[in-house]
């Protein structure tokens, strides 16, 4: 179980976002007495939903133009 210092730096955040996300129940966590704690699968499903896939292919220059895809 990870603290709310180690999810964030898994993150790569500070702590007071990791704790904002706690109070908005945005993200899954365990209360262990008066202590928050996350399981690292927990983390990485909460970065895994927040991929969002590319709109269009990404643009290419070749000889002059440009092509999608």
């Amino acid at each position: 179980m990870l603290t709310v210092e180690q999810a964030a730096q898994r993150l790569g955040t500070k702590v007071r976002f990791v704790r904002r996300l706690v109070s908005e129940r945005r993200i899954r966590f365990y209360k262990v007495g008066k202590y928050v704690r996350f399981h690292p699968d927990d983390i990485a499903d909460y970065i895994r939903q927040g991929r969002r896939d590319a709109i269009r292919p990404a643009l290419r220059y070749r000889e002059g133009e440009h092509v999608y895809g």
